[in-house]
C-alpha cells in the first residue's frame, strides 16, 4: 500500500502556478525513490494569493497537504523588511513550509529544454546553470528567449516545467539548497 504525499504552494502569479507547481511534484516524485516505503506523490496544489493572504491561503492548504511551499518575491529580496530566503514557517497544523526564494531564472537554467523549441534564442543564456542566479533581470531574458510566435510568455511555463533537466537545475545553488530543504521536511515527516 502506498503513502499519499500532497504539496501545497502558495503562489504569486502565472509564472509560479505554471512552472513551479509542475517542478515541485516532479522534484518531489525524485526524492520519493529514496523512500523504504511506496510514496503516491500527488499533483501540487496551488493556490495564487497576493502577500496580505498568504497566511490564509497556508492554512486552507494544511489542511489537505503534507508539506507547503512559499513564493514571495517581496520578502524573500527583502525589500518588505522581511528575511531571507529559506525561512521556515509551520502552520498551527504543524505542516512543514518552505521559502523557495527567486525562482524567476530557475526556467533559464537548462539551455536545451529552450533549444527544443523552434523560433528560441537561447544566446543570452549562461552556459553554467549556477550563472542564472546572477541575471539581474530574469523576467526580461525570459521574454527575449521564447519563441516569437505571438503567444504570451505564460503559454511556455507548463512546458518548461515538465521538462527542464532536474539534473541541470540542480546545479543552481539556490534550487539545491531548497531541495536539501525539502528533504530534510520529508524525512521529518517520515517519508525518507
Amino acid at each position: 500500500m502506498s503513502r499519499p504525499l500532497v504539496a501545497g504552494l502558495v503562489a504569486e502569479g502565472e509564472a509560479d502556478e505554471g512552472f513551479l507547481g509542475i517542478v515541485i511534484s516532479r522534484q518531489l516524485r525524485e526524492l520519493a525513490w529514496m523512500s523504504p516505503h511506496a510514496v503516491d506523490v500527488e499533483a501540487t496544489e496551488v493556490v495564487s494569493c497576493d502577500r496580505e493572504h498568504m497566511v490564509t491561503a497556508l492554512e486552507e492548504l494544511a489542511a489537505d497537504c503534507h508539506l507547503l511551499f512559499t513564493h514571495d518575491d517581496e520578502r524573500d529580496r527583502g525589500k518588505a523588511g522581511g528575511k531571507a530566503d529559506g525561512v521556515r514557517y509551520h502552520s498551527h497544523y504543524l505542516v512543514p513550509v518552505i521559502g523557495l526564494g527567486e525562482t524567476e531564472a530557475w526556467m533559464l537554467a537548462d539551455p536545451a529544454v529552450w533549444a527544443g523549441l523552434e523560433g528560441s534564442d537561447v544566446s543570452g543564456l549562461p552556459v553554467r546553470p549556477r550563472d542564472v542566479e546572477r541575471i539581474v533581470d530574469p523576467v526580461g531574458l525570459l521574454a527575449a528567449t521564447v519563441p516569437r510566435r505571438g503567444k504570451p510568455i505564460r503559454d511556455y511555463f507548463e512546458y518548461i516545467g515538465r521538462n527542464i533537466d532536474l539534473a541541470v537545475l540542480a546545479q543552481v545553488p539556490a534550487y539545491a539548497d531548497w531541495v536539501a530543504e525539502t528533504r530534510n521536511a520529508l524525512k521529518g515527516l517520515g517519508y525518507l
